[in-house]
């Protein structure tokens, strides 16, 4: 193991509980293990996960949140005997592991709560809302601590929770921790104050506006998360553990409103001095552990920080609350592993919280110790799989309801927490496979069929492996991207696969009798109405080298748009965005936390912005747009860069059998798309 690294691997305690090593595996909504978003039971697939990460060197191990009340079918987490018992059973298996587990409570969401457009429908239609109750109560699920609107709709909003619903959760709590320390868990983690979660509602002054014992003093903001360590304490004694997922500063402007990296604003939150007051008070009350971020759902990026975000976001407010208290820290949000162990080795940190890694490769930590980090699967901070919960102007929560329900995902790992319908099964009758195009899709479908037994060949056209995700990992900012492109790269040299560079496939004849599959991507929209847009230069194409003047028109306002004209900027240039919806990144699958950094940030940094124009003529030293109300807009650029879109191009063919499209050569998606058809092609062969 490299030296610097040796930190992480030093023991600690949390009480009494000595824990082997300073990794932990933090919360993720869907790695639970008594189920998600359905009802309560003991989930063997939420198991398996935490099984593996334990298995592979993680210290602390702590499964998805799990509410005391549940949202889907009003369950109390307390009352479900048997999945208690079915825990006891398997803890000790979990235990060879020399890992330590604690349990994650949530009192829930409050005005956080992701509402959909079906919840909409069922919120204010009163029949509806009368019906549903008994399996989705949402006057309940999205009570607060004062009437407050929900993060998500304007349809949905919060009412205040009474008293006496505060005094059956804290009760729910305690009767939680009471079967889960007889289950042989060793601990558990209430969540939280943090991220603007229900509890975190109660103490921040912009959403607890009360004037009861829960609202108005310091103390009172707080009293509820106090008397949940309190009855914990009471029912399972002082030498059982319980941690606090906390943000230290929320970073939050107000409702829907957070701020970036560098911003100078008004907290409406809890601000370091509060924070360090917070820490005390929370550890005096019997807390034995502090699990911390930042930020809000308001904020939602400092928690679930993109790509756009600086590596160790977090770090040096969690360090700053260090001398304050007496108890552990541990930090998470976009960690880098020698960051966190030299930290810890300077006493400025307990331990370091990593999550997504995992969902992307359950076996890193392990890699990491055997000095194997070029095999590590890396995560490239996309929430594609894991919370693409996209929201934009006049949408909700727009999001598939298979991926609200059940476990959690990861766009670059398709067999994470999916083993029931992705996994290696070794053929019985190996073949050569013909696959047309050298991309991510291409590699993938080659990766999976190398393992299943098959012998893959790779045809592509350039020189170079990778296709469009060349210069879709280019920007500065997307060095993850360029990391999963050597992983992959480094796959097909390790299985030893064969790669047919500089081959152009325009002849399908030569592979008759072979199973096929077409990956070669898609080709940029073109828009023949507009005159002049032979002028323009295409997202690619800049992405790949292109020079461009000082001011540049981005001419398309989705996710690859903001993201060059991010990059834009970051370089000194000077872009503008012209969009014809009423918002940006109008588009499913773009997680809130990634579509909310690049809104707030061209609006902090006042980058001009034209929702709802039409491009109409490209000339040599401006565009001319149309405005909603028909007006006309002359807009000076020195370049302009299409960013308008793409439409699959796959290869002709007669779609025998035997032939499958891959990845955006069969419809234009993302790179979860990408990586999940071309392994379940793979699978079919």
């Amino acid at each position: 193991m490299e030296k610097r690294l040796e930190p992480l691997f030093t023991p600690w305690k949390i009480g009494n509980l000595e824990i082997k090593n300073r990794i932990v595996l933090t919360s993720m909504g869907g790695t639970d293990l008594f189920g998600w978003m359905e009802k309560n039971h003991f989930d063997r697939t939420g198991a398996r996960f935490i099984m593996e990460v334990a298995r592979n060197n993680a210290g602390l191990v702590l499964p998805g949140c799990q509410p005391v009340y549940n949202p889907m079918f009003g369950q109390w987490l307390h009352k479900n005997k048997k999945m208690y018992a079915d825990l006891k059973k398997w803890m000790p298996e979990f235990h060879k592991t020399g890992a330590k587990l604690f349990v994650q409570l949530t009192a829930g969401f409050g005005r956080s709560f992701t509402v959909s457009e079906m919840m909409e429908k069922l919120y204010t239609n009163r029949f509806l809302r009368a019906v549903s109750k008994p399996f989705m109560d949402l006057d309940m699920i999205t009570a607060s601590a004062s009437p407050s609107p929900n993060r998500w709709s304007d349809k949905v909003p919060s009412r205040e929770m009474t008293v006496a619903e505060i005094r059956k959760f804290i009760d729910s709590f305690a009767q939680c921790a009471v079967q889960l320390k007889e289950a042989g868990v060793d601990g558990v983690e209430i969540h939280a104050v943090h991220e603007g979660y229900l509890l975190d509602q109660f103490t921040l002054k912009y959403v607890n506006k009360r004037t009861d014992e829960y609202g108005g003093s310091f103390e009172n903001r707080y009293r509820f998360p106090v008397e949940i360590v309190k009855a914990i304490k009471a029912a399972c004694g002082d030498d059982f553990p319980v941690s606090l997922r906390y943000s230290v500063i929320s970073k939050t402007k107000g409702f829907r409103e957070g701020a970036l990296p560098g911003e100078e604003y008004e907290e409406a939150g809890r601000d370091m001095e509060e924070s360090i007051r917070a820490a005390k008070y929370l550890q005096d009350a019997g807390y034995d552990m502090l699990n911390c971020d930042n930020g809000t759902y308001d904020a939602w990026y400092w928690a679930h920080p993109p790509v756009y975000m600086p590596e160790n976001c977090n770090l040096e407010d969690v360090e700053a609350l260090k001398p304050y208290v007496d108890i552990p820290l541990v930090c998470a949000g976009r960690l880098d592993p020698r960051t966190a162990a030299d930290a810890i080795s300077e006493g400025k940190l307990d331990g370091a919280g990593f999550a997504r890694n995992f969902l992307a490769d359950q076996e890193w930590v392990t890699k990491l110790m055997e000095g194997r980090e070029t095999d590590i699967r890396p995560c490239i901070l996309c929430h594609n799989g894991c919370f693409n919960m996209a929201h934009y102007k006049g949408v909700p929560n727009d999001q598939d309801l298979s991926d609200s329900l059940n476990m959690s995902r990861c766009a670059v790992n398709a067999e994470t927490m999916q083993w029931n319908r992705h996994y290696i099964r070794k053929t019985s009758s190996p073949k050569k496979v013909a696959i047309i195009g050298g991309g991510i899709g291409g590699m993938e479908a080659a990766r999976v069929l190398k393992l299943r037994g098959h012998e893959p060949v790779i045809y592509e056209k350039s020189g170079v492996l990778g296709g469009t995700f060349i210069p879709a990992s280019a920007e500065s900012y997307k060095g993850r991207l360029r990391d999963l492109l050597s992983w992959y790269r480094k796959q097909m040299t390790d299985l030893g696969i064969e790669i047919r560079l500089n081959h152009d496939v325009t002849d399908l004849a030569e592979f008759d009798g072979m199973p096929l599959i077409i990956a070669t991507g898609s080709s940029p929209i073109r828009l023949g109405s507009v005159s002049g847009f032979d002028k323009t230069v295409e997202a690619c194409d800049y992405l790949n080298g292109r020079e461009v003047g000082q001011r540049v028109a981005v001419i398309g306002g989705g996710l690859t748009g903001c993201e060059i004209a991010y990059e834009l900027y970051l370089q000194g240039k000077e872009p503008i965005i012209i969009e014809m919806k009423d918002d940006l990144i109008a588009q499913k699958g773009v997680c809130l936390a990634n579509s909310s950094y690049l809104r707030e940030f061209f609006s902090w940094k006042k980058v001009p912005v034209y929702l709802e124009t039409t491009l109409k003529e490209v000339l040599d030293d401006r565009v001319i747009c149309t405005a909603k109300d028909g007006s006309s807009v002359e807009i000076p650029c020195d370049t302009v860069i299409a960013a308008v879109g793409y439409r699959p191009a796959p290869i002709k063919t007669d779609r025998r059998r035997n032939t499958y499209l891959v990845g955006d050569c069969g419809g234009v998606g993302n790179l979860r798309t990408v990586i999940w058809s071309a392994y379940e092609a793979a699978m079919k062969i």
